[in-house]
């Protein structure tokens, strides 16, 4: 993999890390404002309320993109990857790369399930 591959990987990670962060954190402090106890029960997932929660500035729309990003940004750093490496012609590490993501799907799928 190259050099400015693997900056391009570092980058995603550590922006997506910190958006993710911050959005989580003007969650926690939005329902603190509020006077709602971020210790309290989480408000419930509802990816259809995502957007109107956002527009609306409710503290769970925030809570809930920031923990969205957590999950997604490892999910794009291996897809970055992958298309990487099929740039570059590594078929080994683009065969590694699908299945991460394979795993990745499987761990949602059946965390949604459960919920």
């Amino acid at each position: 993999m190259t050099r400015s591959l693997e900056s391009t990987l570092a980058r995603l990670l550590t922006i997506g890390t910190y958006v993710s962060i911050a959005l989580i954190a003007l969650g926690v402090v939005s329902l603190a404002a509020a006077g709602t106890s971020p210790l309290d029960a989480a408000p419930g997932f509802d990816l259809g309320r995502l957007g109107p929660d956002l527009v609306a500035l409710h503290p769970a729309g925030f809570l809930w993109l920031g923990i969205l990003g957590i999950i997604a940004t490892p999910a794009a750093r291996v897809t970055a990857a992958l298309v990487g490496y099929a740039r570059s012609g590594e078929r080994a590490m683009v065969l590694v790369a699908v299945l991460i993501l394979a795993v990745i799907a499987i761990g949602v799928l059946s965390g949604t399930a459960a919920g």
